[in-house]
């Protein structure tokens, strides 16, 4: 049975309109959000500038909120200071623990290997 052209079209035309729908789709999901890659200080401006309008903040309000912003991001960056610490203090751990088990002709390349890996992964976070 042969299809006729108009219906080879239809097909064709609703496969490309799919690829299309799902496209979006996939670049709405995956695509960055604004308020991650947003500068802080911008993301604060546009916090400040909503709350202001949105409930009609007195300037003394606005203050509060400033003080109360600045604490808050004090208190993260301790955590993520002290999270950061944390992190170190096992990856150390654990690598003192693989040297024990080391033989001594093994241990130079196992540090030689540590060294590449921690030079990739500082490569990897500054770009």
């Amino acid at each position: 049975m042969t299809r006729s052209n108009p219906s080879i079209a239809l097909y064709l035309l609703l496969i490309f309109a799919s690829g299309v729908i799902v496209g979006a789709f996939g670049m709405r999901l995956y695509s960055p959000v604004t308020a991650k890659t947003a500068a802080p200080e911008d993301w604060r401006k546009q916090y400040m500038n909503e709350m202001q309008s949105r409930l009609k903040l007195t300037p003394a309000q606005a203050t509060q909120l400033n003080v109360i912003l600045d604490e808050t991001k004090a208190r993260a960056h301790q955590a993520h200071d002290a999270h950061d610490s944390a992190l170190k203090q096992i990856k150390e751990e654990q690598s003192a623990k693989v040297r024990n088990i080391l033989t001594e002709e093994q241990r130079p390349e196992y540090d030689k290997l540590r060294a590449e890996r921690e030079a990739r992964a500082k490569l990897l976070r500054n770009h």
